[in-house]
């Protein structure tokens, strides 16, 4: 990072960017996004940022941006504060909360026709984690601490169930059941704090990128000591779009 940009010692915002890069992907300024979705990105974000500030489990936020990153058109990073080898179960249902909190976000402030597929990595995750509580870390009432993981396929290409067709639909009725309620945690985090997505989102679109402690800032009213960042129409067709990229004026 530092060679890229002509330093002659590694800075410490250079330390910032490399790590960023690493864990959420490679920024594409490039990519040409509506002013509509980048809205709702940010609203998206928002939610994600305010349901976790609202679920005392959570990890503290690292960052939030809406620059398309990697295959995420923006993303909410949070990092522990020390080292962890076990997860209790209130931390994950927090993060369930958090995972769920950007779909949420998009159907309180747009409404229930206007949701997109921008939560497909976000619902993967939940559903994943709400699976490994039920099957693997026995943190279903329901179904206990018994082990629901299947069978890797033998050599004959045969895999063996371990259980019931009726034990796999209460498994799958209990994972939905889990999703559902982190779903309805993060819909009321987000009615009680809707003015606090609102002033995150705009913050985002004329900021882009925030640290955790510039959300921490906005939220508590603090002005925050920042350029902002100059938004540049898209053109409504696409040779004027090439043309603009041509001529360096997206970045």
């Amino acid at each position: 990072m530092a060679a890229r940009t002509g330093g002659k010692l590694v800075s410490m915002q250079n330390l910032e960017d490399a790590k960023d890069k690493i864990m959420m992907g490679p920024e594409r300024r490039s990519m040409i996004m509506q002013k509509e979705e980048k809205e709702l990105t940010a609203y998206h974000e928002a939610g994600h940022a305010i349901t976790a500030i609202n679920s005392p489990n959570s990890d503290p936020i690292h960052k939030a941006t809406i620059i398309p990153r990697g295959r995420a058109l923006g993303l909410v990073m949070r990092l522990p504060e020390k080292d962890r080898f076990s997860i209790t179960r209130a931390k994950l249902l927090d993060d369930l909360v958090v995972a769920m909190g950007g779909r949420a976000s998009e159907e309180i402030i747009f409404g229930y026709d206007k949701v997109t597929t921008g939560a497909s990595s976000d619902i993967e995750q939940a559903t994943q984690m709400a699976r490994s509580m039920v099957t693997s870390w026995g943190l279903s009432d329901k179904l206990g601490s018994i082990d629901y993981t299947q069978d890797a396929e033998s050599k004959y290409g045969i895999t063996s169930q371990k259980f019931s067709d009726n034990t796999m639909q209460t498994i799958d009725d209990e994972i939905k059941r889990i999703v559902d309620e982190a779903l309805s945690k993060a819909k009321k985090i987000i009615n009680e704090k809707r003015a606090d997505i609102e002033t995150l989102a705009k913050a985002l679109l004329e900021y882009e990128t925030l640290s955790g402690d510039e959300i921490k800032d906005l939220l508590a009213g603090i002005e925050i000591r920042k350029v902002p960042t100059q938004i540049l129409e898209v053109p409504t067709n696409s040779q004027s779009a090439i043309s603009a990229i041509n001529n360096d004026k997206i970045d």
